[in-house]
C-alpha cells in the first residue's frame, strides 16, 4: 500500500495553495485577537448562505493524504455532474445560478429520527473536518481533493438505525428547471445511490459541504454530497435530499442504467476492468500533457481501511 499512516504526515504536507494557507492563517489570527479559538463541537458545524463562504472551526483529519492537491480550478471544472450536463465542462456553466438554499433533507426508513430537517438543523449536531482525500473516477482519471465536511459515521450514530436497517440510500433534487441535465434521458431521475451499513460508519466516509475551505461549490454537488474515497466518482452522490435507511440494496443509478458495468459495490479494483476500458491505470487530472499514467491502486490506496469490509465477498462478481 502507498497509504501514509497519521503518524507519517507532516501538517506542512497537506496543503500546498498559498492563498488557501494565508485565509486560514487570517481567520485562526481573528480567533486568537478575539480572546479564544472556539473548541470543536461548541457550535456545531455551520455553512454560510452565500456562494464559496468561507468556513470556520474545520480541524484536521489524520485521515488525509499528503499527496500533491489539484488546484481549484482543476477540482471545480471538470465535473460529471449529469444534472446539469453530459460533458465535463457543462457543470460549471449550467451551474451558475443555481440556488442551494434553501435546502432540506429527509431521512425516513428504519431509523429512530425521522422527518424533513431544514439544512441548517441537519448540520447542526456535527463537526466539521478537512479530509483530503485521492478521488477516483471509472474513466481512469484522479484527483486529490481538500474536501470540508462531516462524518457519516457521525450522522448515522445520530439518527438512530434500528437493527432492520442494513443499507443507507441517498437521492439527489429533482427539479429540471433548477437542474436543465434532467431534461434529458441519460439517467432515471432523481439520481440514487447506496451504502451498506458497514460502509457508511466507516471512519473515512463523510458528507461534504465544503472545499478548499469554503462552501462547496454548485458543479461540485452544494450544499452537501457524499465522499467515498476507495470507490469510484459515480458513487459521490450530489445535492442530496433524502436519506433512507433500509432493510434491502437499493436501487442506484447507473447500475440501473447499465448492470453489466455498473455494479452496487463499486470499488476501485484494478483487477476488474470496465468492459469498454481497463481500470488497471489511471491519469491525475491537472498533470499536463506529459504526465506519466500512474499504476491504480486497490480501493484507491485505501485497503488498509477497508479491505475488511470485503473479506467473504467475491469482488470480481460484486463489483
Amino acid at each position: 500500500m502507498l497509504i501514509r499512516k497519521p503518524s507519517d504526515i507532516r501538517s506542512s504536507e497537506i496543503t500546498s495553495e498559498t492563498n488557501y494557507l494565508n485565509r486560514r492563517d487570517f481567520i485562526r489570527a481573528g480567533a486568537i485577537a478575539g480572546g479564544s479559538i472556539i473548541s470543536s463541537g461548541a457550535i456545531g458545524a455551520i455553512v454560510p448562505d452565500s456562494r464559496l463562504a468561507p468556513l470556520t472551526n474545520i480541524a484536521k483529519s489524520p485521515l488525509s493524504t499528503s499527496e500533491m492537491l489539484n488546484s481549484f480550478e482543476d477540482i471545480s471544472t471538470y465535473n460529471n455532474f449529469y444534472e446539469f450536463g453530459l460533458q465535463k465542462g457543462d457543470p460549471v456553466v449550467n451551474a451558475e445560478n443555481f440556488k442551494p438554499r434553501p435546502w432540506s433533507i429527509k431521512v425516513s426508513g428504519h431509523a429512530e429520527k425521522t422527518g424533513v430537517i431544514d439544512f441548517d438543523d441537519f448540520m447542526k449536531p456535527f463537526d466539521l473536518e478537512e479530509r483530503i482525500y485521492r478521488m477516483r473516477c471509472v474513466e481512469a482519471w484522479s484527483m486529490v481533493i481538500p474536501w470540508v465536511g462531516i462524518s457519516l459515521a457521525d450522522v448515522v450514530k445520530h439518527f438512530q438505525p434500528t437493527s432492520k436497517a442494513q443499507y443507507v440510500a441517498f437521492e439527489t433534487l429533482e427539479d429540471r428547471e433548477r437542474m436543465p441535465g434532467q431534461k434529458g434521458w441519460s439517467l432515471d431521475w432523481p439520481y440514487r445511490e447506496g451504502l451498506t451499513i458497514a460502509e457508511a460508519i466507516n471512519p473515512l466516509t463523510i458528507l461534504a459541504v465544503g472545499l478548499y475551505g469554503n462552501a462547496i461549490p454548485n458543479q461540485n454537488g452544494a450544499p452537501i454530497r457524499l465522499v467515498v474515497p476507495w470507490k469510484y466518482g459515480f458513487k459521490g452522490i450530489k445535492s442530496i435530499v433524502g436519506i433512507k435507511f433500509m432493510s434491502s440494496q437499493p436501487q442506484t443509478s447507473w447500475n440501473m442504467a447499465n448492470p453489466s458495468e455498473y455494479g452496487f459495490y463499486a470499488n476501485v479494483n484494478p483487477e476488474v476492468d470496465h468492459p469498454r476500458w481497463s481500470q488497471a491505470r489511471e491519469r491525475r487530472i491537472g498533470g499536463g500533457i506529459f504526465d506519466k499514467k500512474r499504476k491504480t491502486l486497490m480501493f484507491n490506496g485505501y485497503g488498509e481501511q477497508v479491505a475488511h469490509l470485503y473479506k467473504d465477498l467475491n469482488l470480481r462478481r460484486n463489483f
